[in-house]
């Protein structure tokens, strides 16, 4: 595998000046997002499928081992606050459980039981969507959960860093960064590892965008959960609406502080009609809006 090769350009990196050797790993980081840029249609190709999939019911579940299990559930994890995605329908399945996302589990992600026990448990089917992240593409516990999530129906995604590997070919969506060998050789929390965090953004991200959940390029079915979120919230209501400010802090007060619903109510709905709308089109601001147009 490229990704536990030892790269001889680095055997004395111990003995070289700290400045180069961050240099050197810079340069790593700044390849592994290049490595990107032949992926960006398989992304979108997952991330329109996934949308599609979801539905109003559907799940995401989050698949992983070591490094590439805790980068998948910090993905999933800020979806809620980011754009609304309700944690129940998130499922976050970690080699090892949960306790290993801050303590490495020995042997765990070798556990080839554990990954089809644990989709089967988690009750996945057709309405879900099963994104399994790995460096090698081989880490059997992930491998098996998304074998296993396939044959129930779920759609798969997979993400790795070695082309080939078995875990790209039992996806439906394979998406693949080749990053090659680490600086420090099989430390795959660097180049691989970031360049996972950023397939994994942008797959997150363009399924919440087709889901409609961004609206103008912005977070419009965000949590508000401090002052400065409430504030960005009553910005977007007076913004989106064509208010002034203290309609659209009025507007999002009734609305419970939900920033879609609030647009509305600033543009003369009520929120039982405000709901009816945004209830009646899957939640997309877009389409609510379009609908009212049409309407008035």
């Amino acid at each position: 595998m490229k990704t536990e090769a030892l790269d001889p350009r680095y055997r004395d990196l111990d003995l070289w000046p700290t400045e180069l050797a961050v240099e050197a790993m810079l340069e790593g980081q700044m390849a592994a997002i290049a490595a990107l840029q032949s992926q960006t249609l398989a992304i979108a190709r997952a991330a329109e499928a996934a949308a599609s999939r979801l539905g109003r019911t559907g799940r995401l579940v989050f698949v992983g081992a070591g490094t590439s299990g805790r980068l998948a559930v910090q993905d999933g994890a800020e979806l809620w606050p980011t754009y609304g995605w309700p944690m129940t329908r998130m499922v976050f399945l970690m080699a090892g459980g949960v306790s290993a996302l801050t303590e490495a589990y020995e042997g765990a992600e070798d556990d080839v039981e554990a990954g089809r026990a644990e989709i089967v448990a988690a009750g996945v089917g057709p309405d879900d969507v099963v994104i399994g992240v790995a460096a090698s593409g081989r880490t059997p516990y992930t491998l098996a959960a998304i074998e296993q999530a396939r044959s129930l129906g779920a759609l798969t995604i997979a993400i790795a860093n070695n082309a080939g590997s078995v875990l790209l070919d039992a996806a439906e969506h394979p998406v693949c960064a080749v990053t090659g060998s680490e600086i420090v050789g099989g430390s795959t929390r660097m180049k691989a590892g970031t360049a996972q965090k950023a397939m994994l953004n942008l797959l997150s991200t363009a399924i919440m965008i087709r889901l409609g959940l961004v609206y103008e390029g912005r977070m419009v079915a965000m949590r508000i959960s401090n002052e400065k979120l409430l504030q960005r919230g009553r910005g977007m209501v007076q913004d989106i609406a064509g208010v002034d400010a203290e309609a659209a802090a009025q507007a999002l007060e009734v609305a419970d502080n939900e920033i879609r619903l609030g647009v509305l109510v600033a543009l003369g709905r009520s929120v039982a009609e405000g709901q009816a709308l945004l209830d009646t089109h899957g939640g997309d601001l877009r389409k609510a809006l379009t609908a009212l147009e049409g309407r008035d």
